[in-house]
């Protein structure tokens, strides 16, 4: 399929594409990227170099697997402009990650960069239920992050009125949803808790807001906590993805009428899962690390990027391309407890199938002498505030005993009363408080 008939089909002609379209076209712009990448970027030309591969030996979409894995340190030993492919003149706009573990990961967008980016989150506003006209309440944050800025852009483009609240007042929030009436949120899933709380603090009936879309991102969240938020709230929860390194929100996004995992949007971002450990690709089907090639990013192109989030890519539904199941956690946030690998979203899991407890939850480890020590700090919903101690012990061995059960770990359950967790005020959760001695 030609730019030209793309540009002239609108959005939802390649989205609908046959496998030889959609193939041929990314055929097409893989072979564009890594020569892009190869003629510009010193990094891609000193990797590609050293695995003894050249653009040149790209002949189908497979031989992607032949070219070097690219690292979130590659980005940060480039640091800061190193992996911009086109003069830094040309870039009209620059996002960095909070750079918490070590200097920040900086990506930088061309004006048809941040043209694609808004068409993209466009189309996906529109596969979550989103249309022209709706009012989009953007409580992602705005600034460095891609969030705010990414969710915006795509919102106006698809013809949103849109409230760019950003993260933070919580009361505010809940005040200008009132006001305001919008019929969209877009917000991480744990602040969107916090939301609902708020709600409720105020005498509001969550389930009684103007909401109908919530379009939450940024954080794994479960399925579970997708069923409570839609029984708390009457609205239709959707999973967008996407990281800054590869674009922002709209790298994928679920489509409102399935909700069985992001559509990735395959005629911009080539997706594979490797063994996190070999590097190895793995089948459609079987989980791992997602890794993608930007097909048609000017100023950062990104060849085989590990998000370090783990998934598996599933066969297409309600679009022709492929989808990336819930994400399971991130292959370097796994904790290893006593021997036992966990992942924050299995406590999650576990959490909410008890109906007492509220979403809130933070994992704190602890080193006793050379045993690991892992405490589960909880919190009761407002409407079982009332408990006594007595019932809420009841509750943390309820926990306890499913913990160990299905995950395979022993811990101690702390169940407080409602609010006492900590909360997030600008976007993601702080799950785990790692105070074992390095």
């Amino acid at each position: 399929m030609s730019e030209a008939k793309l540009s002239n089909a609108g959005r939802d002609a390649i989205e609908h594409a046959s496998v030889d379209e959609l193939q041929s076209l990314q055929l097409e712009r893989m072979k564009w990227t890594l020569r892009h990448a190869y003629q510009n970027v010193p990094h891609y030309k000193k990797a590609f170099d050293a695995a003894g591969i050249h653009p040149d030996d790209l002949k189908q979409l497979s031989d992607i697997s032949r070219f070097p894995l690219t690292s979130k340190q590659d980005l940060r030993d480039n640091y800061p402009f190193n992996m911009f492919a086109v003069p830094r003149e040309q870039i009209v706009r620059i996002h960095a990650s909070s750079g918490t573990t070590g200097k920040p990961t900086v990506v930088g967008y061309t004006a048809r960069d941040i043209d694609n980016w808004a068409d993209l989150v466009a189309r996906s506003i529109w596969a979550g239920g989103g249309r022209p006209g709706d009012i989009a309440h953007v409580a992602y944050g705005y600034g460095l992050f891609t969030g705010g800025l990414g969710a915006h852009y795509g919102a106006e483009r698809l013809g949103c009125s849109v409230v760019p609240m950003s993260g933070g007042q919580t009361e505010k929030q809940v005040q200008l949803i009132r006001d305001f009436e919008p019929s969209i949120i877009m917000v991480t899933p744990s602040y969107f808790c916090n939301l609902i709380e708020e709600m409720q603090r105020q005498g509001m009936d969550p389930a009684s807001s103007s909401l109908r879309i919530g379009i939450f991102g940024a954080e794994p969240w479960t399925g579970q906590m997708r069923a409570d938020i839609e029984q708390r709230t009457g609205i239709d929860a959707v999973d967008i993805y996407g990281l800054s390194e590869v674009m922002g929100p709209g790298v994928a996004m679920e489509c409102v009428e399935s909700k069985d995992g992001p559509v990735v949007w395959e005629d911009h971002f080539y997706p594979e899962i490797i063994d996190p450990v070999t590097g190895e690709v793995l089948p459609d089907g079987q989980e791992g690390e997602l890794v993608f090639t930007s097909l048609t990013k000017e100023g950062m192109p990104v060849i085989r990027y590990r998000t370090r989030d783990l998934t598996r890519l599933l066969p297409p539904t309600s679009r022709s391309m492929r989808r990336i199941d819930k994400i399971t956690g991130r292959s370097d946030d796994m904790l290893i407890v006593r021997g036992v690998n966990l992942f924050p979203t299995q406590v999650e899991e576990v959490v909410l199938k008890i109906p007492e407890l509220a979403a809130q939850y933070q994992l704190v480890l602890t080193r006793s002498g050379n045993l690991d020590e892992l405490e589960i700090l909880t919190e009761v919903r407002p409407e079982f505030d009332h408990l006594s101690v007595a019932a809420r012990d009841v509750i943390a061995d309820k926990l306890r005993h499913a913990v160990k059960t299905y995950i395979g770990v022993s811990a101690r359950v702390t169940v407080q009363t409602a609010g006492l967790v900590e909360r997030t005020l600008t976007g993601k959760a702080r799950r785990v408080l790692d105070k074992r001695a390095k």
